[in-house]
């Protein structure tokens, strides 16, 4: 596991890349919505070290916009607390109503930059056995692993395509485990005096630096490399940086969020717009490495484009857009169907997960009915559904889990069945 380097504490309000009256208001916003404070507690929810806090607090004073409260406790060698003055709320409220933000000091862009520039992805190499590692837990037909270790490394973008529950989306997932290295991520970041709040509970994964590592600047969170899904769901809107209007500060889009990682678009060519749509606005990113966004000012800038992105569709490339907009999709790898053996591997698996004791002549005999003779597509999602619906049955009736033919053919009414020339071919 390699950790990136990486900014360092500032120890000076000019250290920092903020202005005075910039770290002034956003103190002023955090004492109004704390109350009393000390320097410490301020430093908390501000993310800057104590010795910085002070001389924020210190120049406060000076103001006149907050006063001393006396000591926190009795003991001498505690900490002042201080309170806004009402000249200290007056300001606190014109703060607000430029940016309700309250929370953690941005980072310069300048920063931001120098930083994803530093932890790069492609400064990280897959190995075939730590690829082997990662997908241990899956099926994966014969071959494709070769396929799948250069598109991670290749750190631009891949489409998996194939049809439905065969472990795509799995794949595209699974390579989190393939990535090692700590990076570091802002909680927030400034362009143009405009703050765009960065790190994300729900798709950042923390992770702790080594009890002898020097600490980093408070501002940056220490994570993991993230993998990022967006589904059906997603719209072109959505690549765009959201504004809060009652709020007035932004939100980072997810792909955003993403850099460093990976970027998975799951159930490609369901989404609202078609996909040539999204192919075109991404044709930029994929091809220059860098994205282009918009501030609500009309304030354009470049940002890093620096991930890889994982394509996963139930439809055919050519389906999918024109030849220019693929082009830009490096890597086109076909998941298929699982062979015989494999589908009856995925089996087994299932039943050991669900406790219910694998019987392959039951399984044999389900196959060559349902699929061989009937002309029906095997799928990877199709054994662990049917187990869900034979241990549905069983729990109804009281009866014992097991697999057997009975439960097979009623659980398998259940599924969604695709004939064998509608597949989706390599």
């Amino acid at each position: 596991m390699s950790i990136f380097e990486y900014e360092k504490p500032p120890r000076t309000m000019e250290e920092t890349g903020l202005t005075h009256s910039f770290l002034t208001d956003l103190t002023s916003k955090i004492m109004y919505e704390g109350g009393t404070m000390t320097p410490s507690s301020v430093s908390e929810v501000i993310r800057l070290p104590n010795i910085v806090c002070r001389q924020i607090i210190l120049e406060m004073v000076s103001l006149g916009l907050i006063e001393a409260q006396g000591l926190e406790t009795e003991d001498i060698k505690s900490e002042i607390r201080y309170t806004l003055t009402d000249a200290g709320r007056r300001r606190a409220l014109q703060a607000m109503m430029v940016s309700r933000y309250i929370g953690p000091a941005p980072v310069t862009f300048e920063s931001f930059c120098r930083q994803v520039k530093t932890q790069s992805i492609v400064n990280e190499e897959v190995r075939r056995d730590t690829l082997e590692r990662a997908l241990g837990h899956l099926v994966i037909p014969s071959g494709m692993m070769d396929q799948l270790g250069p598109a991670a490394n290749s750190a631009r973008s891949v489409l998996l395509y194939g049809e439905p529950g065969n472990g795509k989306t799995s794949i595209a997932e699974a390579l989190k485990d393939t990535f090692q290295d700590t990076l570091f991520v802002p909680y927030a970041f400034i362009v143009g005096n405009q703050l765009i709040r960065f790190f994300d509970e729900t798709l950042h994964e923390r992770v702790d630096l080594p009890a002898n590592a020097e600490k980093p600047d408070p501002r940056w969170v220490p994570c993991r490399r993230p993998v990022i899904t967006s589904g059906g769901e997603l719209t072109l809107d959505m690549l765009d940086l959201a504004f809060e209007m009652t709020s007035r500060f932004y939100e980072a889009p997810m792909h955003l969020k993403a850099l460093g990682g990976v970027f998975v678009i799951d159930d490609f060519g369901r989404q609202v717009a078609k996909p040539q749509q999204f192919l075109n606005r991404w044709i930029l990113p994929l091809e220059k490495g860098y994205d282009i966004l918009s501030l609500h000012t009309g304030k354009k800038f470049k940002v890093p484009f620096d991930q890889l992105v994982v394509f996963s569709s139930n439809l055919r490339p050519e389906e999918l857009g024109d030849g220019a907009a693929l082009r830009r999709i490096y890597f086109k790898i076909h998941v298929p169907s699982p062979t015989r053996e494999d589908y009856f591997k995925i089996f087994s698996a299932a039943c050991e997960a669900q406790d219910i004791k694998f019987e392959r002549g039951v399984v044999e005999a389900f196959y060559q009915r349902e699929y061989e003779q009937a002309g029906v597509v095997t799928s990877g999602a199709h054994p662990n559904f049917l187990l869900h619906h034979v241990k549905a049955i069983c729990r109804y009736h009281d009866k014992r889990m097991e697999l057997t033919d009975d439960l097979l053919r009623i659980s398998w009414k259940n599924v969604v069945k695709y004939k064998k020339n509608d597949a989706v071919d390599a």
